[in-house]
């Protein structure tokens, strides 16, 4: 061995054909254990592991963790000690040299690749540099590295340019808020981090380049949960002189390459679609699992004349849900009122349960069903023997609904209905263009306001705006939503008219939008695109539930990162570089002296 103690060969690429051979291997010491006098060790890298061996225990202290380098032979392991589950598990490295590149204190968790325990995640957090190195997230980064090359491969293909767009640019709030810039240059004025580059990509069709795709940070001030980050990485995509059957066909392909090349799965294509009324009033969300059966179903005409108070009135309301799956006796009775309530709770409805076994309902919701109505019911919901069923009523129809599917999800979740490396990919279209603003009143956009609406549908932008359909799509796989696209509005007139039903008015368009007003004059083409979300579909790809899982350094779901412990402080003479001054944080009330 050199000096340097440089490698010839990956740990995990060693195989029976290179026995024999004289190698120098670096890596991570992964175990070490002494059998009698022969000490055995595994050696770690990003390749894999293999076993190395030591006629003589090393003349220097060896802990797991240390960086070393070792020379030496490969040789075939013995009949008997093969390790079939091993890539490397035919062979082994007798070593002859030996030397420690750097030791390293005990880790904080073990990072082995046997390790059974999973970590604490904050632990993970602060320590990520370590939780790297596991295998699995090795593996999941190796993923998503191959899931980029893919697509970009893909689009090249298909005629795409790959082009930057501006990573500070102007405020235009796009549903979430912006993450702010101050500029120095320019005192008291902000660039703004893009939450997507909308804007941008629809300008590069008024300027001819037609097929654009860019794999892009984006930022997004809002809460955080297990599939959101302040910053996150999308596949963004924009053609000209197309329609929806044109992205979805380029998606599908995409899609089909992915699954092909990384789970070995054929999807199945085209990818087929529902519309959004559909999957709101059979799963209760625009983006159903549809890995399981188990449908919402309205049972208004079924329960009107019901001699239970709730169920009556909830049926003369249109709010009346019933949901049966395949239990077979797998929850308590406590358990299942907890899910009953709970979902009761989130609708604003009252509930009722039961179960269907030797072909005759039972339970407390079982007296609500006698005589000709047990039927009806058994009918309309599709129950069999171990069926359990929950009808819901009260409240209003799209709270109900929407309640509804949350428990359908969790059902499905809890009792394994949608089993793992099943993949159900669907696209919801036909979405309403516009949606109720609950607390501003008036309307705002369902995806974002630069979606066209239905040919058709024009007439009603100013007439009646919650009629409008949008021709917009989304991508949901396994009741994850991991993309989403529309075509745009290129005509500057209909774009204004948009602007108007939102509550935008012509001098507020001027000021947010005004650069894309004046880009649509000049002879913008028809366009559409779609995003697409990297990490949820690197997350799909690997089994992950968290998308934080396969980012390298995550955020918490509070925004921080514990690694760096950013956000953090700056320093006052950084303040007032950018004439920017801090208000002190409200205190406690002053108490209120009396007299």
């Amino acid at each position: 061995m050199g000096p340097d103690g440089k490698r010839t060969h990956h740990c995990g690429l060693l195989r029976a054909e290179h026995a024999g051979a004289k190698v120098t291997l670096n890596g991570w010491l992964e175990t070490i254990r002494d059998h009698g006098g022969v000490v055995f060790g595994s050696l770690r890298d990003r390749s894999g592991i293999v076993q190395i061996v030591f006629k003589e225990p090393p003349r220097e202290p060896l802990r797991p963790e240390y960086v070393i380098a070792v020379a030496g032979e490969v040789r075939l392991r013995p009949e008997g000690m093969r390790n079939p589950d091993l890539p490397t598990g035919a062979v082994e490295v007798a070593v002859r040299e030996l030397a420690v590149l750097n030791p390293s204190r005990p880790p904080p968790f073990e990072v082995a690749s046997f390790a059974q325990e999973e970590p604490n995640e904050e632990v993970r957090l602060r320590h990520r540099f370590l939780d790297l190195r596991r295998p699995r997230m090795q593996r999941n980064i190796a993923v998503r590295h191959r899931i980029s090359q893919l697509v970009r491969r893909y689009l090249d293909e298909q005629g795409f340019l790959e082009i930057e767009t501006p990573f500070l640019t102007r405020s235009t709030p796009e549903g979430a808020r912006d993450f702010l810039v101050p500029c120095r240059l320019n005192p008291g004025t902000f660039y703004a981090l893009p939450q997507s580059p909308q804007l941008f990509k629809q300008l590069l069709m008024v300027a001819g380049f037609e097929k654009y795709f860019q794999i892009v940070r984006c930022f997004r001030d809002e809460d955080l949960r297990a599939d959101r980050q302040p910053d996150f990485t999308q596949i963004d995509i924009e053609m000209s002189f197309i329609d929806e059957t044109d992205v979805r066909r380029l998606i599908d392909g995409m899609l089909h390459l992915l699954f092909k090349s990384i789970l070995a799965i054929e999807l199945p294509l085209p990818i087929p679609a529902i519309t959004y009324d559909e999957a709101m009033a059979r799963y209760g969300c625009d983006r159903p699992d549809l890995r399981f059966g188990a449908p919402l179903t309205d049972l208004c005409a079924l329960l009107a004349d019901s001699e239970v108070p709730f169920l009556r009135e909830g049926a003369a309301r249109g709010a009346a849900i019933g949901l049966a799956v395949p239990e077979k006796g797998a929850f308590t009775r406590a358990r299942i009122e907890e899910l009953a309530t709970a979902a009761a709770t989130d609708g604003g409805a009252g509930f009722v349960w039961l179960r269907r076994a030797a072909g005759a309902l039972s339970g407390p919701g079982a007296k609500a069903f006698k005589g000709a109505r047990e039927g009806a019911l058994v009918e309309a919901l599709g129950l069999a023997d171990g069926d359990l069923a929950f009808i819901l009523a009260g409240g209003n129809s799209p709270a109900l609904r929407a309640a509804c599917g949350a428990l359908r999800t969790r059902l499905g979740r809890e009792l394994g209905l949608a089993p793992a490396g099943k993949f159900a990919p669907t696209w919801v279209v036909d979405f309403p263009l516009f949606q109720r603003d609950e607390e501003r009143g008036g309307f705002t956009a369902v995806h974002h306001p630069f979606t066209a609406p239905r040919e058709e549908d024009l007439e009603l932008l100013e007439r009646d705006p919650a009629r409008v359909k949008a021709r917009a799509y989304d991508i949901v796989v396994n009741g994850v939503e991991i993309g989403g696209g529309s075509i745009r509005m290129h005509r500057r007139e209909v774009q204004e008219a948009a602007f108007k039903a939102i509550d935008i008015g012509p001098e507020e368009a001027r000021a947010r939008f005004g650069f894309l007003l004046e880009g649509l004059s000049y002879g913008a083409p028809p366009h559409g695109g779609i995003a697409l979300g990297l990490d949820r579909l690197a997350a799909l790809l690997t089994g992950e539930t968290s998308i934080r899982e396969v980012i390298a350094f995550p955020k918490t779901q509070r925004g921080s990162c514990l690694l760096t412990e950013a956000p953090a402080p700056v320093s006052d003479a950084q303040l007032m570089e950018l004439g920017i001054a801090l208000k002190p944080p409200p205190g406690p009330a002053a108490p209120v002296s009396g007299s």
